[in-house]
C-alpha cells in the first residue's frame, strides 16, 4: 500500500534543474499524497518522518520566491519585498519606545535621545553614513509621538528630563533642516519648543491632500478624535499611495503628515467611530461583493503580521471545518509589519497554492464541494490599503488597520456568516465585536490567543501569568434567529464570555509547538496532525475547531463533545488532509476558469 506521504524526495539532481516558479502539482502532491485508503493509519508507522523528509526537499528553486528576494523561503522574515528601504535602526527602536499608547510609552534617556535626534540631524543634512536614512514615515511617526506626549500623556509618560534637554539642544538646529511638514508635526502651534517658530501655525500642506491631512492632525496632535466621514476622507484622498521616487516615497501626498495620523490615532486609541471607517472604507473598491452559495461561512481574521513563536493552527483548521459543510474564508498578507512572522498565504505558497486570487474565484472554492474553504490576500482585496505596506513597518507600531482589517467580508454568503478574530490589548474585544456586529454577520467571536493570534492553547495557565484578560479567553454573540445583526434587537442576540480550559474537554495539557518564524515548521506540525498522528498539533487544531463551532453556534456543534468528536473525524478519516491538497490544486485551476460574480 501507498505511504501517506511520497517516501523519496525528489533527487538533488531534480532540484537543481528545476526552474524558479511555484511548486508544481507534482511536487506538492509529494508531500500531501494520500494512502488509496485514507482512513488506513497502518500505511504510515511515523507520518511525522516522512512529511520533515517531503518538505525538507523543497529549497529556494521551487519555493516561488526568486533570488535575490528571498535567501530561505522556509523563514517568514525572508518573505519580506527586498526592494522595500528599510527604517533607520536607531530611530526605530526608539519609536518602539515613545509611538504606543499613554500607559505603555516609555520615554526615553538622555543618551538616547540624543543619540536619535542626532541621528535625525545628520540624516537630514546628508551627513548620515553609516546607517540608512530617517525616512519621512519615521520623522513623522517620531515627532508625531513626542508631540502628543507632551500635549495629551500623563505625567509619568511625558518627556523626560533626558528628553527636554536633548529637544532643547538639537532642536534650533533641527528647525532649519527639517522640511516644513516635519516641523509642523513636532510643533504645530509654534509653542512646543520654545522658540516661537511661526512654520506650525501658518503650514496649510502642499495641496487639496495635505490640506485635509493638516485639518485632521491638529486635531489628533492635540490629543482629539476624528468623526466617521472625516477620516473616510482622508484615506480615500490619499490611497493608494503610489511610489513614483527614486527613494521610494510617495507622489502627492506627504508621507510624514500620513504616518503621523496613523500612529496618533492609535496612540490617542481609536474611538468606535474612526474604527468603522477605517473598516468600511474601501468596501466597494473591487465593486459588488461575491456572494457564495454556502450555508455557512466563517471570516477568519487573524493578525495579518503572524505568528514569530508559536503553531500558528488556522489554515488546517479550515481543512477540517469544510469536511462537514462549516465554510472558511481566511484572509491576510504574505508578509506584514510589525512581527514579520509566519502567515497562512506563506504556508500556501510554499506549498504550492495560487496566492493570488480574486474574491470572486475565492468565491468558487468556497462553493467546491470538494474545497470548502479559501485564502484572499490583502494585495488582491484592498490594493489601496496594502498601498500602505511600507509605511507600517516605518511606523514600527501597529496602525488602526491593524484592528480593523481582522473583520472584512471579502465574499458573502447565502447562508448564515460569523466573524473570529484574534486580540492581545485589553479594550479591543469589545471594538472588534462592534465592527463584527457592524458588518451584520449572525454570529461574532473574539479570542485571545497566544501571540494575540486565534489559537487556543491546551496548555496550563501558568500561576507566574501577567495580569489582565488571559489567554482562551473568549467573548462573542450569536443571533438566535437567521435574521443577521442589523436586523436584531438585543433581546434576539445572545452574548457570552469564557475562558476555555482545554482539560475540562479532555485534552491532555500539553506546551504549544514552537515554530521560531520557521514555514517549514509550522507546516510540518499541521501536516503530521493532518495525518493523524496525535499530539500537540493536533489537539490544538481539534481544539480550535470544534470550540469555533460551539461557540459561534453552528449546526450540529450544540454539544461540545459532539462538535470535537466530529473534528477529530475529520481528520483520522483523511477528509481534512484532502481538502488542503483539493484546495492547492483547485487554486491553480480557478485562475483559468471565467468566473461570473454574482
Amino acid at each position: 500500500m501507498k505511504s501517506l506521504l511520497y517516501p523519496h524526495p525528489l533527487s538533488l539532481t531534480s532540484i537543481s534543474t528545476a526552474k524558479r516558479q511555484h511548486l508544481t502539482l507534482s511536487h506538492t502532491r509529494t508531500f500531501l499524497k494520500l494512502p488509496a485508503n485514507h482512513g488506513d493509519r497502518s500505511a504510515v508507522r511515523n507520518p511525522a518522518l516522512t512529511v520533515r523528509a517531503a518538505l525538507d526537499s523543497v529549497t529556494v528553486n521551487q519555493s516561488g520566491i526568486s533570488l535575490p528576494d528571498a535567501r530561505n523561503p522556509t523563514v517568514s522574515s525572508s518573505y519580506r519585498d527586498a526592494k522595500l528601504p528599510r527604517p533607520n535602526p536607531t530611530v526605530l527602536e526608539a519609536q518602539t519606545r515613545v509611538c504606543t499608547g499613554p500607559t505603555q510609552t516609555k520615554p526615553l534617556g538622555e543618551d538616547q535621545a540624543m543619540k536619535v535626534l542626532d541621528t535625525i540631524l545628520r540624516s537630514a543634512t546628508g551627513e548620515l553614513k553609516d546607517e540608512e536614512p530617517v525616512s519621512k514615515a519615521q520623522l513623522g511617526a517620531f515627532f508625531a509621538a513626542m508631540t502628543i506626549r507632551a500635549n495629551c500623556f500623563p505625567e509619568a509618560t511625558q518627556w523626560s528630563e533626558g528628553e527636554t534637554r536633548a529637544m532643547d539642544k538639537y532642536w534650533p538646529l533641527l528647525v532649519r533642516a527639517l522640511p516644513p511638514d516635519v516641523v509642523f508635526i513636532a510643533d504645530p502651534e509654534g509653542s512646543l519648543m520654545g522658540i516661537g517658530s511661526s512654520i506650525g501655525p501658518q503650514f496649510v500642506g502642499n495641496g487639496t491632500s495635505d490640506m485635509r491631512l493638516v485639518g485632521a492632525l491638529r486635531e489628533v496632535l492635540a490629543g482629539g478624535h476624528l468623526g466617521y466621514e472625516e477620516v473616510q476622507g482622508v484615506l480615500k484622498d490619499v490611497l493608494p499611495l503610489k511610489s513614483t521616487t527614486e527613494d521610494g516615497t510617495s507622489a502627492g501626498v506627504s508621507e510624514s503628515l500620513l504616518s503621523a495620523l496613523l500612529i496618533g490615532q492609535r496612540m490617542n486609541r481609536e474611538t468606535d467611530r474612526e474604527l468603522k471607517a477605517y473598516c468600511l472604507a474601501f468596501d466597494d473598491e473591487l465593486g459588488e461583493t461575491p456572494i457564495a452559495d454556502v450555508k455557512s461561512l466563517t471570516h477568519y481574521g487573524e493578525p495579518y503580521d503572524g505568528n514569530t513563536r508559536f503553531f500558528r493552527s488556522t489554515l488546517f483548521v479550515a481543512a477540517v471545518r469544510s469536511c462537514y459543510a462549516e465554510s472558511s474564508l481566511l484572509h491576510g498578507a504574505e508578509w506584514m509589519p510589525p512581527k514579520g512572522g509566519i502567515t497562512e498565504e506563506q504556508m500556501l505558497k510554499f506549498m504550492g497554492a495560487d496566492t493570488s486570487l480574486t474574491p470572486s474565484q475565492a468565491k468558487v472554492l468556497l462553493e467546491d464541494e470538494e474545497v470548502g474553504f479559501a485564502y484572499i490576500s490583502h494585495r488582491e482585496a484592498r490594493p489601496s490599503l496594502y498601498s500602505l505596506l511600507k509605511l507600517r513597518e516605518h511606523i514600527k507600531k501597529r496602525p488602526p488597520l491593524a484592528t480593523s482589517e481582522k473583520v472584512q467580508q471579502f465574499v458573502k454568503a447565502r447562508g448564515k456568516e460569523s466573524i473570529v478574530s484574534g486580540f492581545y490589548h485589553e479594550g479591543y474585544e469589545d471594538s472588534l465585536l462592534m465592527l463584527m456586529k457592524r458588518r451584520g454577520v449572525h454570529s461574532g467571536l473574539v479570542v485571545k490567543g497566544e501571540e494575540g493570534a486565534l489559537s487556543m492553547t491546551t496548555r496550563l495557565r501558568s500561576v507566574n501569568s501577567s495580569k489582565g484578560i488571559p489567554v482562551n479567553y473568549c467573548s462573542g454573540f450569536r443571533s438566535l434567529s437567521m435574521a443577521s445583526a442589523c436586523e436584531v434587537d438585543g433581546v434576539s442576540r445572545q452574548s457570552f464570555n469564557l475562558e476555555v480550559n482545554a482539560v475540562d474537554y479532555g485534552f491532555e495539557p500539553t506546551d504549544t509547538p514552537r515554530t521560531d518564524r520557521s514555514v517549514l515548521k509550522n507546516i510540518e506540525l499541521g501536516l503530521t496532525a493532518l495525518h493523524g498522528q496525535k499530539g500537540p498539533a493536533y489537539d490544538r487544531i481539534v481544539l480550535n475547531a470544534g470550540m469555533v463551532d460551539h461557540l459561534l453556534g453552528c449546526n450540529g456543534a450544540e454539544d461540545i463533545s459532539v462538535a470535537l468528536d466530529r473534528a477529530r473525524e475529520a481528520i483520522d478519516s483523511g477528509k481534512a488532509l484532502k481538502r488542503l491538497w483539493n484546495y492547492i490544486k483547485v487554486s491553480k485551476q480557478v485562475r483559468h476558469r471565467p468566473v461570473m460574480c454574482v
